[in-house]
């Protein structure tokens, strides 16, 4: 069973970054979950759907390497420009709603630099009214 559905708004982290991220919604928009736009698998464009991370700390990044090389071997992060090579990578069964897999809790993506993203908070939030 797959867990919340991603929306707009969620939160993402990635192991390489030093901060969180907020997801944007942007492969099919007029598919929403309380009103808000839900993430489908293929929401990974860089800089669009996926912000940046903060600082990125992967030696697996050119920049990063090319800075800790002239630090003299002292880990040097540099500014995170996810690169992102695939689409979200299911962790089991998806919900679906027109022929559209949902990003779900679980799911993750792998940027080329080595890092492993993963939903923190889906986006979603339960209102109860007495």
């Amino acid at each position: 069973m797959s867990g919340p559905v991603l929306v707009s708004g969620g939160t993402l982290m990635c192991t390489m970054g030093t901060m969180p991220s907020t997801f944007t919604a942007m492969a099919n928009p007029q598919v929403k979950i309380g009103g808000v736009p839900a993430a489908t698998m293929m929401d990974n464009a860089p800089l669009t759907s996926i912000k940046p991370f903060g600082m990125c700390t992967s030696l697996a990044n050119p920049a990063v390497a090319a800075a800790t090389a002239a630090a003299l071997g002292v880990l040097t992060p540099q500014p995170c420009l996810p690169v992102i090579p695939g689409p979200w990578v299911a962790s089991g069964q998806k919900i679906r709603s027109g022929g559209k897999a949902f990003v779900c809790q679980g799911d993750c993506l792998m940027c080329a630099y080595a890092g492993n993203i993963s939903i923190a908070n889906s986006g979603q939030t339960k209102v109860i009214e007495n």
